[in-house]
């Protein structure tokens, strides 16, 4: 079985860093970015010490379309290859539409939606040469459902990204290139902690049947099983991990 190769955005936190330490226990060579390089090489000497086969760190901007470029030809110089993308890198914002800005709206759609649209484009030109790979988008269950408190523009850009995920499945389905979403519920992260502050943390845990967040491991393991050999047949779907949120 060939090691796979794996490009994870937005790693250093969340669960971007826990899919990335799943891979590492696994043997991935993985290739992590973000935006600080002390935490991205500490990172990466954590993934090699986890068990990964090689693992490396790129400062990137996924609003930069030369970072993302230059993240995605980093992984094939390194490892020759490109099988697995995780785009994970996004970034929360609550506010009333009565307070909304085209600067406000810019800086949330900027890291959620044209950060997401640059990855797939140098990711999708690496995999549909190769004649294979996998991307996972991170979306969220506002990817699919509205959020009362404030929550307009960051929902607008989950949808954006689930949109843009089934219709770039659609065009690799042909080409051996899958394309999904996972879409995390309340999740134990710096993230839902920020909206917790806001919406309130025991209100937003009294909404999930199963009465916990979830955690960044949980949602790993998904990502890792989608992304995987095991999934051949999946693609273009938004799969859900919400503790059964969007249920009810």
């Amino acid at each position: 079985m060939t090691t796979p190769v794996v490009l994870i955005t937005g790693a250093l936190t969340g669960i971007g860093r826990a899919t990335a330490l799943a891979y590492a226990q696994e043997g991935a060579r993985i290739v992590v970015s973000g935006r600080h390089q002390e935490a991205g090489d500490a990172l990466v000497a954590e993934l090699k010490e986890k068990g990964a086969a090689d693992a490396a760190f790129v400062r990137a901007d996924i609003r930069k379309e030369e970072d993302v470029k230059a993240a995605v030809d980093r992984a094939v110089e390194l490892f020759g290859r490109l099988d697995i993308a995780v785009n994970n890198a996004g970034k929360d914002g609550l506010g009333l539409i009565t307070e909304v800005t085209p600067e406000s709206y810019a800086d949330l759609f900027d890291t959620n939606v044209l950060g997401v649209l640059l990855s797939l484009k140098h990711e999708f030109r690496v995999m549909e040469a190769q004649g294979k790979g996998s991307i996972v988008n991170i979306s969220s269950i506002f990817g699919h459902v509205g959020f009362p408190a404030g929550g307009s523009v960051y929902v607008g850009s989950k949808h954006a990204v689930e949109g843009i995920t089934k219709s770039v499945a659609l065009e690799g389905a042909a080409k051996g290139v899958r394309v999904n979403a996972v879409a995390p519920g309340p999740i134990e992260t710096p993230m839902f902690d920020r909206v917790a502050s806001i919406a309130g943390r025991d209100s937003l845990i009294g909404m999930i049947p199963q009465k916990r967040a979830g955690t960044p491991e949980e949602t790993a393991n998904l990502i890792v099983f989608i992304a995987s050999d095991k999934a051949p047949y999946v693609t273009g779907e938004i799969i859900t991990i919400d503790g059964g949120f969007a249920a009810g």
